[in-house]
């Protein structure tokens, strides 16, 4: 079963999953927020998804962002909507400047790094690389 993981944005939403022995954390896609949902259920219905990962925005001192509440109402209604499904939280400060500085050592053009849908879905992977990471050392 994989691991779906969100980097929540009021605009866009970055997915990535792992495979399905949760071994590697791969770039999905960037969905409008409103579609979100539509696309998760889709995807769930094609791949057996065993638990959620999402982003958390916090200042360096821990406190929430403005983007917190909005983060919070999504994790809410993931709850409601897959309430089988365990959704983790993941600490994403720094995220987008590491998807930033992945994209800039992997080659990425100076207009595809423009392009914020593309830092969504990085952002999302390191999100989930981080949550498979703390899972490992878990063990």
């Amino acid at each position: 079963m994989r691991i779906m993981a969100f980097d929540f944005g009021t605009k866009r939403v970055g997915v990535a999953v792992t495979d399905p022995l949760q071994i590697i954390a791969t770039a999905l896609e960037t969905i409008p927020t409103k579609d979100i949902y539509t696309f998760t259920t889709n995807y769930i219905l094609k791949e057996p998804v065993e638990a959620f990962v999402v982003g958390l925005p916090q200042r360096l001192d821990g406190s929430a962002t403005d983007a917190s509440a909005h983060v919070a109402v999504f994790i809410k209604h993931l709850q409601n909507r897959f309430p089988l499904i365990p959704i983790h939280q993941v600490d994403e400060r720094f995220t987008s400047k590491i998807a930033m500085q992945s994209m800039v050592a992997s080659g990425v053009s100076k207009k595809d790094r423009k392009v914020k849908g593309n830092l969504d879905k990085v952002s999302a992977t390191i999100i989930l690389q981080t949550y498979m990471e703390g899972k490992s050392y878990g063990r």
